[in-house]
């Protein structure tokens, strides 16, 4: 038998039904993931803004600034508000020239400005009478107190991380450094892992970023008591940042101490690391009060070695 009218309108409307929703499913994940990455990128970058004016101090509207990554080459461009305001956020840790221009005003460049994770580094230009096409060139300095953020916090650039001592390569170690850190003691292997303690709260009260992303073990470790899932090398950071009070509301989870880690990103020229760690009996030195055995000193019988 031929299928009818009504069977054929029927099978017609459930086709343009199904369409509909895959369209409307997709719509709405394009939207989310348009709306949330913003968001969570914010977490392991900075920003840069300030105040435009002139010579007698009244603010300046229309300038164009161009904040270039002296890394990536990477330019962006805004022009102040009827207030002289610019703001630049969220942008990414590193290095930046900024330039400000405007017609009848000689052009103001300010060079080697250091974003830091969560900074909100402050960049004000007073402009000089005359031509565009002179220039005024000034090197950033950073200042002594940050005025932009009233968090506490300890900042840990990546010479520190790759020249300080540090046992097992663990970069967490080092936030131990920072106002109101303290380690563990030897338990369940926790002062093994790194984990600490901020504020006098326990470690389940820590928050762990890596580059803007949820790093928290929100399971028991067993096996090493671990508060973090993924652990880089020391020589992939490019800083790390712990703050311990204040920090913004965006950072919910933790009551304890925020530790936001940001890895190492490509730039205009080649570079790289290679690296062997080696721990063995060899190269164990014998301490005071170490047990004996018929007078002579037992090491320890751990040998690791790394490579990367």
């Amino acid at each position: 038998m031929l299928p009818s009218r009504e069977a054929k309108r029927s099978y017609t409307m459930k086709i343009h039904t199904m369409r509909f929703r895959v369209i409307s499913t997709f719509s709405v994940l394009v939207f989310y993931l348009c709306v949330s990455l913003p968001a969570f990128s914010q977490v392991d970058s900075g920003g840069i803004r300030g105040t435009v004016k002139d010579r007698s101090g009244a603010v300046v509207s229309g300038a164009k600034v161009t904040l270039t990554n002296e890394d990536t080459s990477l330019t962006t461009e805004t022009v102040t508000s009827d207030d002289g305001n610019y703001s630049f956020t969220p942008i990414k840790i590193g290095t930046y020239t900024l330039e400000v221009e405007l017609q009848g005003f000689q052009k103001e460049t300010q060079r080697h400005t250091q974003v830091e994770v969560q900074q909100q580094v402050k960049a004000d230009f007073v402009l000089v009478p005359g031509s565009i096409s002179q220039s005024v060139e000034v090197t950033a300095v950073a200042p002594l107190l940050q005025t932009q953020d009233a968090s506490v916090a300890n900042l840990a650039t990546s010479a520190q991380i790759n020249n300080l001592p540090l046992n097992g390569r663990n970069y967490t170690f080092l936030s131990q450094l920072g106002p109101g850190v303290t380690g563990l003691s030897a338990t369940r292997g926790l002062d093994q892992s790194g984990s600490f303690v901020a504020n006098g709260l326990t470690t389940v009260h820590n928050n762990y970023i890596l580059d803007g992303i949820d790093n928290n073990n929100d399971t028991v470790d067993y096996l090493n008591g671990a508060a973090y899932v993924n652990l880089p090398p020391p020589d992939a950071i490019q800083e790390f940042k712990v703050q311990t009070s204040n920090f913004s509301a965006e950072f919910g989870r933790a009551g304890g101490a925020v530790l936001n880690a940001s890895i190492k990103s490509g730039t205009n020229q080649l570079h790289g690391s290679a690296w062997e760690f080696l721990r063995n009996r060899a190269r164990f030195v014998t301490r005071p009060f170490r047990p004996t055995s018929s007078g002579i000193a037992v090491l320890p019988t751990t040998a690791t070695c790394s490579l990367g």
